[in-house]
């Protein structure tokens, strides 16, 4: 049954955008094969188990592995054999003896069904489920996930309809497992990353609503990945792959810092030089504003070589150089615009309540009566 459903499969998958398929074990019924199909109702009146009748057959023809002996130094195994010539033919299966919990000797052909028909050159188990592979290589610039998808739409999802023979599955194993595992751990460190900066800067902010307005970075930075990488497809075709969703967790640890210096500068100003919070703010963004802007550029042209020129190796961190350059350039231009206005928006009344809770906690505790 699964060689049935591997031959409609492999007829099917053209149909998938087709690039290299190959079925291993091969497919060609070309080796005679026979067929023991245990009868259970026979069984169960004769008191042998599926198990016993099994081994009975396993030790007239291959020999079956009872022990493990030690003979001087050497360890064998103890083979429970039939002996020679007890089969000959491929038909003499039928009578070979099975002896039953009450001492009968009964033929193997009184307690199972026996076929004689062609089989496969080679039987592959995964799992103890006898199993068909059926590899299927994808063109260069036919991204992994999207040929996924072709193969779940166009060959699973009509077989499934069709319907499946009983005891048949597919799966989809191999690069195409690890891509789905590697995604959702992609996901998780993207989210761990987040709430590993957030804790940093609350600690050393002393808040936990200033780092919220420095996040706002991070969805600038994003959006500046994608357009990079946008741009990159415009030279040449850069897929979606690992490296270059990794190019979006090292955002989150880089475009951060320009949103740092211009917090912590004003509120250096506030604190210490008791400046107005949006003289402070306009003082800030004066201040660093060049200090931004060459730490930006340096990364931006550090980098970009490896994104425009190619060379061995190249290809593999191109998708990643383009995501963070094009996530440090929008980050260091949108930063200065979005996140000066949010600090004038959220700075005056979080320092103030700071303030008041400063003056109260230093106050002399009242004189008692």
């Amino acid at each position: 049954m699964a060689g049935n459903a591997a031959s409609k499969i492999f007829a099917v998958l053209p149909r998938a955008q087709g690039h290299q398929f190959r079925p291993r074990p091969g497919l060609e019924l070309g080796a005679p094969e026979v067929r023991v199909t245990p009868n259970r109702s026979r069984l169960a009146d004769a008191g042998v188990s599926v198990r016993e009748l099994g081994q009975s057959i396993d030790v007239f023809n291959d020999g079956m592995r009872v022990a493990e002996v030690t003979v001087g130094n050497d360890r064998i195994d103890m083979t429970l054999k039939g002996r020679i010539g007890n089969v000959t033919t491929t038909q003499g299966i039928g009578n070979l003896p099975v002896v039953t919990s009450r001492g009968q000797v009964l033929p193997a052909s009184s307690l199972a069904d026996i076929e004689l028909t062609s089989g496969p050159t080679e039987i592959l188990h995964r799992e103890r489920e006898r199993t068909v592979i059926l590899e299927v290589s994808i063109a260069d610039d036919l991204p992994l996930e999207t040929a996924v998808d072709l193969v779940k739409e166009k060959v699973i999802a009509e077989l499934e309809a069709e319907g499946l023979p009983p005891g048949v599955s597919l799966r989809i194993k191999g690069t195409a497992e690890k891509l789905k595992a590697t995604w959702e751990l992609m996901q998780k460190d993207l989210l761990i990353s987040l709430i590993i900066v957030f804790l940093v800067m609350a600690v050393l902010f002393e808040s936990f609503i200033y780092p919220l307005i420095i996040l706002l970075s991070v969805p600038l930075a994003a959006a500046g990945g994608v357009g990079g990488l946008a741009a990159q497809n415009l030279l040449t075709a850069q897929p979606l792959d690992m490296l270059t969703l990794l190019g979006f967790v090292i955002l989150v640890g880089i475009v951060v810092n320009n949103a740092i210096l211009l917090l912590h500068q004003t509120l250096f100003h506030i604190r210490q030089e008791n400046m107005a919070v949006n003289d402070a703010i306009i003082e800030a963004t004066r201040n660093r504003v060049r200090p931004i802007f060459m730490s930006t550029l340096t990364s931006v042209f550090g980098m970009l070589p490896l994104v425009l020129f190619p060379g061995a190796g190249s290809e593999l961190y191109r998708g990643l150089g383009s995501v963070v350059v094009g996530g440090l350039a929008l980050s260091a231009i949108l930063t200065l615009v979005i996140i000066p206005p949010m600090m004038s928006l959220i700075v005056g009344t979080v320092e103030e309540r700071s303030r008041k809770k400063r003056q109260a906690l230093n106050a002399p505790p009242a004189p008692a009566e």
